[in-house]
């Protein structure tokens, strides 16, 4: 079609505001949560920017009060000396509260690089370039309605360079959310595939059994049965797919849980131990050695 709808405009761009509003959010909350003194922050990023503009290394870290505590204890640990047990303790608790401190400084530095950092890149890049392709979409559909009501009235060549125009960012904005979605399909795929693969245990089933016969063991008026398989749904055989052996009750964020019996629809295999599929509109992945193929994958 020429137009997207002013419903799917308003929804991507509530997303991608969305989106935006909340990395923000969650970086200025993750700093503080680290790093819980106001002024100190202050103190740390006014030391780091005027180290950048002269062109120095990196400035101190952010005074953790456990180092702040360490510092006094040693030192009055060292003034009262071994006369009293008083100052051992102090230098002993010290020494402890300093490797704290540590431990606390390595966990900002690994926060920063593998959580703060990407995004921030995701913000300063793939978000921002994303509204860009957005805003610049919406001014040329609103160029193109604008020459399209004076059909007529313009030469035909600049109604079509205005249509060009807006399918061309219509395509580019479209496209950089598709990169930007993949990447989170990326991220789920690549966390089921690093599950370990789960073994089915079957267990026994117990029912009532009120039949009578020689062949028949009791064991007061119930017996241990195994339970037929149900037959299952139509099969789509014009579609791979495949049926459900075993229940599978879903562990993790991802996750497609069926039934025993259940048709899925396989849409691809991640790894040698699961598939991804779809069931009653759902999208997910599941163990490969939970189904039985009906209509295998295209290789």
């Amino acid at each position: 079609s020429e137009t997207i709808s002013p419903a799917e405009r308003l929804q991507m761009d509530c997303r991608i505001d969305v989106t935006s509003r909340a990395v923000v959010e969650i970086m200025t909350k993750t700093v503080e949560y680290l790093q819980p003194n106001p002024a100190s922050r202050a103190k740390l990023n006014m030391i780091n920017t005027m180290s950048k503009i002269r062109g120095q290394e990196k400035g101190p870290g952010y005074p953790q009060a456990e180092a702040l505590l360490a510092e006094a204890m040693l030192k009055f640990g060292r003034e009262l000396g071994d006369d009293c047990n008083f100052g051992p303790a102090l230098g002993d608790v010290g020494e402890a509260m300093r490797e704290l401190s540590e431990v606390k400084d390595s966990l900002d530095i690994e926060v920063k690089q593998n959580f703060i950092d990407p995004l921030q890149n995701l913000h300063d890049k793939d978000l921002r370039e994303i509204q860009h392709h957005l805003k610049k979409m919406e001014g040329r559909r609103l160029d193109f309605d604008y020459k399209k009501k004076r059909q007529g009235k313009l030469p035909d060549d600049e109604l079509r360079q205005a249509l060009e125009k807006f399918d061309e960012s219509k395509e580019i904005a479209e496209s950089s959310i598709s990169v930007y979605l993949s990447f989170f399909t990326f991220c789920r795929i690549k966390e089921a595939s690093s599950q370990p693969r789960r073994e089915y245990q079957a267990k026994p089933r117990m029912s009532l059994d009120f039949s009578s016969g020689e062949n028949t063991q009791y064991n007061g008026g119930i017996s241990q049965t195994s339970t037929p398989k149900p037959t299952g749904k139509s099969v789509p055989m014009d579609q791979p797919c495949c049926r459900a052996l075993y229940d599978f009750d879903p562990e993790n964020e991802g996750e497609l849980g069926f039934k025993e019996g259940d048709i899925i629809t396989l849409t691809n295999q991640i790894d040698d131990n699961w598939y991804e599929g779809m069931l009653h509109g759902q999208s997910g992945f599941f163990p490969i050695n939970y189904v039985d193929i009906l209509v295998p994958l295209p290789h």
